[in-house]
Formats: structure tokens, C-alpha cells, sequence
């Protein structure tokens, strides 16, 4: 797979990453650790060099997974994670204290297996803690060698930055799909002018864009979707056209509407590295094939033209989530 770069300091990652948090949280009933690390190191075959894990997703078992599963081939990718909430906990609220990051690189570096994190964001912004503070903090871990790039996750134009003023930023990574724009105001046009990269989660809107989720579907009872507004019956009834638009163009060109989406993003820059998770070695492979799908300008103007005539309808986070995000 083409390799692209994630900032100025030299973070070069495979196009596509893998996104590991469903394998053990969110999205349902975990799946199995045998399962999981054979997915994982099936993705790296596959020609995947980033993956994406954090403490709080299974609060560290989705960690220790990735390490596992890495550990033979650790020299050969770059694995993403992060801090930022109380003991790894999100119930307990956010927590960026240089003592916490402090305590948290250390008990990832113990669960990955790891003597550096390739790529350390944080979480959530911590408006209860200066931006220099967390920023000077990753800087001192860089320099102590238990890090090697900082990121961001989920911040707005002010938090990011301040942040790259003290230590430079190698990637965002916030959700951006066909699905949900919104960063295409502030966002991606401060990214390209600080030299930032971007690394979009959820890009194929939690599943939404696959055309596998209907009005009818039902989630289990532990999968998060069931709180999120655009997945309310109504709403996804409401912005079914959005999936039959993509459909209709990727049938044409002989593609699947993931693979579609995916290699829309790929072709919105050369520094977006959409991060797709799954839990199924078809869906993997489906997935990664994006990687080979070139989008000219007439494709992408007729996505465009598509997709912009659709009013999508519904929050993407539920309102005591929303206070965490753009800050």
C-alpha cells in the first residue's frame, strides 16, 4: 500500500490505517482476543502500517490487544493512542494534567508492548487545563524518547493552535466522511496552512455509508450508535438518500459505497489518512481496496453534485457529549 505523511516531522503511515476500537468497544459485543489479534495482524499482511487504539476503548484491554497482536512486526508500523480522561475512564470526566499524561504513556507503553508510542494525541480537550501545559508535557515525553509524534483529537482552531506553537502537531484526528463535513469550514484549510495531517475517523459514518444500516435495523444494547441523533429511525430514514446516491455512483464505477467513500477522502488531500475499523476480514479487505481506487475530477464533481442536493438531519453526538468536541 502507498505510504503518506502525517505532518512535518517525518510520520509516514500506510493510506489507509486500521481503527481497532470496535474490536473491544462501542460497536456491540467484543470480539473474541484470538479473533481480534488475527484481525489485526491480518490487516498488517494486508499492507497496514497505522493503527489506532486508545487507554479508554475497553478501558486498556483494546491496548493490550494491539500490543499482542503487533509486537512481532512493532519496528514496522506506528501504532496511534491516547490520553485524556480520569484513570483511563471516561464516567470520571477529562483529565489532562501533566501527571496523568505522565502516568497514562506509561501504562500504554506497558500494554503495547512498546519502549515509544508512534503517535500520542489527546483525547479530548481539556478546557480545565492549558493547552501549553499539555502541549509542553508530550513535548518533554518526545524529548525523554517514550514519544514520538503529538497529535490532537476532536479540537478546534484555537486548541490546535496553541498546541503547535509549542510542540508541533503531526495529525488531527476528528470524524469527517460524506456523512458528516463539518471540518471542511475551519478545519482542514488550518491544517493545510499549519502543515498538519488529518486523520478522520468514522469514515464511513459508523457504518451508515455501507448501505448495511436501514430504518429497520437494531442495534444491540451496548452498541453506542443507540445514543447517537442520526441514528434515530427517523433520521436514518431521513438521510437514506445520501446512501443510494453514493450507490448509484460507485455501481457505475464497479465499486463498493465504502470503497467509494474511502477513496473520496483519499482524494481530498494527500495528508488525510482515514482510520475504517471492522471486525471482519471481508469488510478489511473491502476496505483497503480503497486504497487502489483513483478518483478523477469528473468523479469527484459528480459526488459532489450528489451528495450536495441531501440535507442531512441529526446531531452526530448526543448534547452531554457535544461539550467535549471543537474546543
Amino acid at each position: 500500500m502507498q505510504k503518506r505523511q502525517l505532518g512535518s516531522g517525518g510520520l509516514s503511515v500506510s493510506a489507509i490505517g486500521f481503527g481497532c476500537m470496535g474490536l473491544s468497544h462501542s460497536y456491540g459485543i467484543p470480539t473474541d482476543k484470538p479473533d481480534a489479534i488475527r484481525l489485526i495482524r491480518a490487516a498488517f499482511d494486508l499492507g497496514v502500517t497505522f493503527f489506532d487504539t486508545a487507554e479508554m476503548y475497553g478501558r486498556f484491554i483494546n491496548e493490550e490487544i494491539v500490543g499482542e497482536a503487533l509486537e512481532p512486526v512493532r519496528d514496522q508500523v506506528v501504532i496511534a493512542t491516547k490520553f485524556g480522561f480520569k484513570e483511563g475512564n471516561t464516567k470520571l470526566g477529562l483529565d489532562s494534567r501533566p501527571e496523568r499524561i505522565v502516568e497514562a504513556v506509561d501504562g500504554s507503553l506497558r500494554r503495547l508492548r512498546t519502549e515509544r508510542i508512534g503517535l500520542l494525541y489527546q483525547h479530548r480537550v481539556d478546557p480545565k487545563v492549558p493547552m501549553e501545559d499539555v502541549a509542553g508535557t508530550v513535548k518533554a515525553l518526545i524529548q525523554a524518547g517514550k514519544v514520538a509524534h503529538f497529535g490532537l483529537s476532536e479540537a478546534g482552531v484555537t486548541s490546535i493552535r496553541s498546541a503547535h506553537a509549542v510542540q508541533p502537531v503531526a495529525a488531527l484526528q476528528s470524524e469527517y466522511s460524506l456523512f458528516w463535513r463539518e471540518p471542511e469550514k475551519n478545519i482542514l484549510p488550518l491544517l493545510e496552512e499549519l502543515g498538519i495531517g488529518f486523520v478522520p475517523f468514522s469514515p464511513l459514518g459508523k457504518g451508515f455509508l455501507t448501505g448495511t444500516i436501514t430504518d429497520k435495523t437494531v442495534f444491540v444494547a451496548n452498541d453506542f450508535r443507540n445514543t447517537v441523533p442520526r441514528f434515530d429511525v427517523q433520521n436514518r430514514l431521513a438521510n437514506q438518500p445520501l446512501v443510494e446516491a453514493i450507490g448509484s455512483i460507485a455501481e457505475k464505477k464497479g465499486i463498493t459505497r465504502a470503497q467509494l467513500a474511502l477513496a473520496w477522502l483519499l482524494a481530498r488531500k494527500p495528508w488525510i489518512v482515514p482510520i475504517p475499523g471492522t471486525t471482519r476480514l471481508p469488510r478489511l479487505q473491502e476496505n483497503l481496496g480503497a486504497a487502489k481506487i483513483t478518483l478523477d475530477d469528473e468523479d469527484l464533481k459528480e459526488i459532489e453534485t450528489a451528495v450536495s442536493r441531501i440535507d442531512l438531519v441529526g446531531e452526530r453526538y448526543a448534547p452531554k457529549m457535544l461539550d467535549r468536541v471543537g474546543r
